[in-house]
């Protein structure tokens, strides 16, 4: 089976931090799963995450996507970059521009220098970004300026901008955490579905079991830097949950998985 990503034995401190954001990580996501990381705050799910997409620096251990090993020291080849995307939290749009020319951004890694500079996408670029602004239910809003949308609509086109960029590889940072219940099940929604239409990797984080539980084949549970539990999304208990925000989880001194 063909790994996605590939963590083994990383660890990781913030400039200043008196504790590891990352201590002794090892984490294996086959292609074509779907991820959830759950944890509390300072957990080191959106640290763990930055890892992944190659813009985490100074780090110790060996990471891998696709096979191909990420530098601690510098950015993966721009070659190498499309095959990851990265939904953030706050949207990371530009606000004053248009919802197609957000998504159009998406492209910029799959395009030659000049028309990157340029802003001068193919045909087959405005093809693909208007395929993924259907899949995101926005069509309508493509001429909409960002700064003029709901924040369920401007999640809707950061997912739109990701799909563009055609990676293998979902990364996303809470998702979800600015929307109500049902907003948040319906960007979950979106974001899976298009994933598995695509044939995508996805891995999100979450303080929402709920949503963990419904949208992942898996959970991996986080705390100080390390993994409390890792199950199959069926066999997560509430026990286990309850315990990793109270912080009764133990992680191990080896830092493997520990028996729930």
């Amino acid at each position: 089976m063909q790994v996605a990503a590939q963590v083994d034995d990383v660890s990781f401190s913030h400039s200043g931090a008196d504790t590891p954001a990352l201590e002794h990580l090892s984490l294996s996501v086959p292609a074509g799963e779907i991820v959830a990381l759950l944890g509390p705050s300072g957990a080191g799910k959106t640290t763990c995450l930055t890892l992944l997409d190659g813009r985490l620096r100074d780090w110790q251990g060996r990471v891998s996507i696709f096979g191909n090993p990420l530098d601690p020291d510098c950015p993966p080849p721009k070659a190498h970059r499309p095959t990851t995307g990265f939904v953030f939290q706050e949207f990371a749009l530009v606000e004053r521009a248009t919802v197609l020319r957000n998504v159009l951004n998406g492209r910029l890694g799959r395009m030659s220098p000049l028309r990157a500079f340029l802003g001068l996408p193919t045909s087959y670029d405005l093809q693909v970004a208007q395929s993924a602004l259907g899949d995101c239910g926005i069509a309508d809003l493509a001429r909409r300026r960002v700064d003029s949308l709901s924040g369920g609509q401007r999640q809707r086109v950061a997912i739109a901008r990701c799909l563009a960029q055609e990676p293998q590889l979902i990364l996303a940072d809470e998702p979800v955490s600015s929307l109500d219940p049902t907003r948040a099940a319906e960007i979950l929604t979106l974001l899976t579905e298009a994933a598995r239409a695509r044939g995508a990797t996805v891995l999100f984080s979450s303080h929402q079991p709920e949503l963990a539980r419904r949208f992942a084949q898996r959970i991996v549970g986080m705390r100080d830097g390390g993994i409390a539990f890792d199950v199959p999304a069926t066999e997560l208990s509430d026990d286990a949950t309850t315990e990793l925000y109270r912080g009764a989880v133990q992680i191990p001194a080896n830092g493997l998985r520990a028996v729930i």
